[in-house]
Formats: C-alpha cells, sequence, structure tokens
C-alpha cells in the first residue's frame, strides 16, 4: 500500500506541474488577446465573462490532455524529464541541461523558417496579421508550453502507445516506426488544429489558407514531435517558444 502511494504522488505532481505550466500560456493568451478583440468586434457576453470562460475551457482540455500523457507516455518512453525530476523533488538541472541545445539548435533554426513562411502569407491573412498578431509573451508561453502539453505530451503520446499496443502488441521498446507514425499524426493534428482561427480570421473557408496554415504548422510539427521523442518535452518547449522570440527578432531588421 506504501509502495502504491509513493508511486500515485509523484504522478500527480508531475500532472499538476504540466497542468500549471500549460495554463500559464493559455492565461496569457486570454489576457492579451481577448482585450483586442474586443475592440474589434461585438462579444456576444461581457469581456470578464468570455476571459473566464477561454481559461476554463483551456484548464479543461489541458487536465485531459495531461491525465493522457500520464497514462501513456512512460509505457513508451516518452518523458518530460525535468518536470519529473521536480515532481520528485530532485534536481533540475542534470535532467534540463542534455534538451539544451537541441531544443537551442532547433529554436534558432525554426526562427528563421518561421520568418520566411511568414513572407508568404496567403492574401486573406496578409493584411490582418498586424491587427490579430499575439504579444510576444503571450505566442512564446502559449506556443511552448500550452501547445506542447496538448499536443506533444497529450496527444503524440496517445499516439505512440497506440501504434506500440497495436501494432507492436506491447513487444519491446517503442520502435522508430512507431514513434514517426505518433510524430506525423500529432503534426498533422497541430497542422488542422490551427485553421479554425485561421479561416475565421479570413472570412470563411479559402484553400490557400488551408494549405498555407495546415502545412506549416504540420512541419513545425514534425520538429517539435521529433525533439519529444529523442530528447524529452521540455526540448519541444524551448524550441517551439525559441522560434516566436527569433521570428520576432528577425522582424526588427
Amino acid at each position: 500500500m506504501a509502495a502504491t502511494g509513493a508511486a500515485t504522488h509523484p504522478r500527480l505532481r508531475l500532472g499538476l506541474l504540466l497542468w500549471s505550466a500549460g495554463l500559464l500560456g493559455a492565461v496569457a493568451v486570454a489576457a492579451t488577446v481577448l482585450p483586442r478583440l474586443a475592440g474589434e468586434t461585438v462579444l456576444p457576453a461581457p469581456l470578464w465573462v468570455i476571459t473566464i470562460a477561454s481559461v476554463l475551457q483551456s484548464g479543461v482540455l489541458l487536465a485531459l490532455a495531461v491525465w493522457i500523457g500520464v497514462a501513456t507516455a512512460s509505457a513508451v518512453g516518452l518523458r518530460a524529464p525535468a518536470f519529473e525530476a521536480a515532481a520528485t523533488r530532485r534536481p533540475i538541472m542534470p535532467e534540463l541541461r542534455p534538451q539544451l541545445l537541441p531544443g537551442l539548435i532547433a529554436g534558432v533554426l525554426g526562427g528563421p523558417l518561421l520568418f520566411v513562411s511568414l513572407r508568404f502569407l496567403p492574401a486573406a491573412l496578409a493584411g490582418l496579421q498586424e491587427r490579430f498578431n499575439p504579444p510576444l509573451v503571450a505566442r512564446v508561453l502559449y506556443g511552448g508550453l500550452t501547445e506542447e502539453v496538448l499536443l506533444r505530451w497529450g496527444l503524440m503520446s496517445a499516439f505512440a502507445w497506440l501504434a506500440w499496443r497495436f501494432l507492436q502488441r506491447r513487444q519491446g521498446a517503442l520502435r522508430p516506426r512507431s514513434a514517426w507514425l505518433a510524430i506525423a499524426a500529432s503534426a498533422l493534428v497541430f497542422g488542422l488544429g490551427h485553421l479554425p482561427v485561421a479561416l475565421f480570421l479570413a472570412g470563411g473557408f479559402d484553400p490557400g489558407v488551408v494549405l498555407f496554415v495546415t502545412g506549416v504548422n504540420t512541419v513545425f510539427g514534425f520538429l517539435f514531435g521529433f525533439l519529444y521523442w529523442r530528447w524529452g518535452l521540455e526540448a519541444a518547449m524551448i524550441a517551439h517558444g525559441l522560434s516566436h522570440a527569433v521570428n520576432e527578432l528577425a522582424n526588427q531588421f
């Protein structure tokens, strides 16, 4: 009984840490983007009501993603080493240090890729970029924390577990083929997940917007998924957040 409790509490602490990190990005977006939208459109309810509803919705989705990741990631060798260290009250830096260089390299390379990609925005979105572009802090926190908890920790872990369970029959460690299937599936969902907002801003269905938004975000989904698989969730978080920061820096010149 004591052994079960000892195993349960770190998992609970891990889930709470990941959920809190993800919620930080959701709060940043709600606090910075919704007031801007309120100035552009007539909202169906008071701003404070929509803000609370938005944060609550994100909190529920994050809780689901965190639970899925906690239940499936370790079975297929996927990890969040620094968060796990914090959950078990071990030093964080020894777990974070191996992830820093891959995350930094990917972020430094991903920033210019994002910068170049945005130069080819479809006409339906080009004029809206400045008006609806969230502040850098919101993009870094939401992309680097919230989206990585949702898409990599939650969704990719689930896809990897399903591939391991049904394709590998639970035999051995997660094979590269299964890992790449999970990376591809979660990357595609990552790309498609950006469509509702993009199509709303574009004013309706636009094939160019669909191809651009899905394609660009799927490419980045592959990059972040690979980092999660090979080094850990924090490497993907670093790369994702840094890509936005480097893109912002490039825009200053």
